[in-house]
């Protein structure tokens, strides 16, 4: 608990607009990835296909979706972020050994890539002074 509030200290401290954009299009992405895959079920069962044979590889398909739209929302609003990113992480990783283990995408696997790194760095980050985490504690 310690270590999240001297983070938490060390964040506001160094925040900028820059990087609270940054976190709102991580959220706008991730939301608009959580559509995409509820709205198209085809694509989404052909990038999940190398993990089928996976003990829960179904509820692989459950998960993906609905933990998008909803850990992006929260990252643009700034809500509990770290927990909606470290939510994410796993997604990503599984988005980055989907390129090894089944049909190599350049395209996929540099988005996958970048994604995941911007998420490790809001682990740490947070979610800034501009946030709804940042409101909620002022108002204690």
């Amino acid at each position: 608990m310690a270590t999240i509030k001297s983070l938490n200290k060390w964040a506001n401290a160094h925040t900028y607009y820059p990087l609270d954009l940054l976190r709102v299009v991580l959220g706008v992405f991730l939301f608009m990835k959580g559509v995409d895959f509820m709205s198209n079920q085809e694509h989404m069962a052909e990038v999940i296909k190398p993990f089928q044979n996976i003990p829960g590889g179904m509820g692989i398909l459950h998960y993906v979706a609905p933990a998008h739209f909803v850990g992006g929302f929260l990252i643009v609003i700034g809500l509990l972020t770290r927990w909606a990113v470290i939510a994410q992480l796993p997604i990503l990783i599984g988005a980055v050994l989907v390129n090894f283990l089944g049909e190599m995408n350049v395209n996929n696997l540099l988005l996958a890539s970048v994604t995941l790194l911007v998420c490790l760095f809001f682990v740490f980050y947070g979610s800034g002074k501009h946030s709804s985490d940042y409101y909620l504690k002022m108002e204690k």
